[in-house]
């Protein structure tokens, strides 16, 4: 009985994808080879990113139902586009020459060509293996009879039915359809994803091209890291010098000049007494300020959800902070994620103008997703000079990425992705 119902749901997703496939491709393939033809016009450096950008969501779309229904994995090929790309003709010419030298983009083109012809020949044979099965037996309840006296010559597969025997014979033929569909339907669409899959995912050396990407990308990344240790051991260096390091010394010397005191002249001792209590409250502050600069105390015991709610009630704003992570990620990991939210709180803070912000953070698909949000004037950058950047920096030393969306007049949303297990 399950087999049946799996054979019937693949007969109707084969109808689904065999509409999909026919329109969608055809129409997609048409529009890209026109736009790509008009560059010659200029037109088509303003159409053929919106074009490229269709198919690729139209791939995606394949994508996600061949993993859902057939369980196939089809990998994303495409090249990232740079972060902070600029507006304009430039930006858009620029848009368009990086799409185009993307060679996933052509093996796109070259999989809408096989996808309103292979694909959809794959397609179509899970809806009419069972459908055709309803004729055969709509032939043998006398429909052959009428078509034949008016002169029909109607044919079921091999069989030219002229007689009631031979509509049996379809009917019996259609049985054998149907039972043939109930075999091989689900394989049918899965075929189809798996020819799609030939042409969607990368290829090997496209894998090898996007693998030295990555490897440069982390050797830069960690040189960053390494020259961002350095300044910050110098910074904790300079404020354990400037802070709390003058402040007991200084309470070390009239600690000093307290014993001398305290039998000749037992007010002043006092009074310097009170000065050496309140130094040493001081220095204690700063020396609690600068761990939970370097650490934060909430962040090791209770986790990144705990540290940035307890982040978010120190903000002069209204904070909504939103968690959704069923364990905790490692520390190195966990400390990032935290630095990299306190910095986009920090700038939404001084730059935006925002009354408002929301955080949310979740895990799915092994990536562990942060974004952060506020209602201000918009116009964030991402790029050199910016504070962004050198999140950016952070999250690039764990293989993550960073992404803003700040149009003028807000709202301004920074999201944030790092590749990571719970535990």
């Amino acid at each position: 009985m399950t087999r049946l119902k799996n054979a019937m749901t693949a007969g109707a997703q084969g109808l689904y994808l065999t509409i999909f496939s026919l329109v969608g491709s055809i129409v997609l393939f048409v529009f890209s080879v026109l736009s790509i033809a008009f560059m010659l016009l200029g037109i088509g450096l303003f159409t053929t990113p919106v074009v490229l950008t269709a198919v690729r969501k139209y791939a995606d779309a394949q994508r996600a139902r061949a993993a859902a229904w057939s369980g196939v994995d089809i990998p994303v090929p495409y090249r990232p586009l740079p972060a902070g790309l600029r507006g304009g003709v430039a930006g858009q010419v620029e848009r368009c020459t990086l799409m185009l030298k993307d060679p996933a983009t052509w093996r796109d083109l070259q999989w809408l060509l096989v996808n309103m012809t292979a694909g959809t020949v794959v397609a179509i044979l899970a809806p009419v293996l069972p459908l055709y099965t309803v004729y055969g037996l709509v032939l043998a309840l006398g429909v052959w009879k009428p078509i034949h006296e008016a002169g029909g010559g109607e044919w079921y597969a091999f069989i030219h039915v002229t007689s009631q025997s031979t509509a049996n014979q379809a009917a019996a033929l259609g049985v054998a359809f149907f039972a043939l569909g109930v075999l091989v339907n689900t394989s049918l669409v899965r075929a189809h994803f798996l020819l799609a899959r030939a042409f969607l995912a990368p290829t090997p050396a496209m894998r090898e091209r996007e693998l030295a990407r990555r490897v440069d990308r982390l050797t830069e990344t960690r040189h960053d890291a390494v020259d961002n240790s350095a300044a910050e051991l110098r910074r904790i260096e300079r404020d354990l010098h400037d802070g709390a390091q003058a402040r007991l010394v200084a309470m070390g010397m009239d600690l000093g000049t307290i014993e001398a005191l305290i039998e000749t002249d037992p007010a002043k001792a006092k009074a310097l007494l009170a000065k050496a209590r309140q130094d040493s409250g001081e220095a204690l502050t700063e020396l609690r300020d600068l761990v939970r600069g370097i650490h934060p105390p909430v962040l090791a015991e209770r986790g990144l959800g705990d540290a940035v709610k307890a982040l978010a009630l120190r903000l002069p704003v209204a904070t909504e902070v939103d968690v959704e992570l069923p364990g905790r990620a490692e520390a190195p990991v966990e400390s990032a994620a935290y630095f990299a939210v306190s910095e986009a709180l920090t700038n939404a803070i001084k730059h935006s103008g925002a009354d408002r912000v929301w955080v949310d953070l979740h895990h799915g698909d092994g990536m562990l997703r942060i974004a952060v949000t506020d209602n201000g004037k918009g116009g964030a950058v991402l790029g050199a000079g910016s504070g962004l950047s050198g999140v950016e920096r952070r999250l690039g030393t764990f293989d993550g990425v960073l992404a803003v969306s700040s149009p003028a007049g807000g709202p301004t949303m920074v999201t944030m992705e790092i590749p990571c297990a719970l535990s």
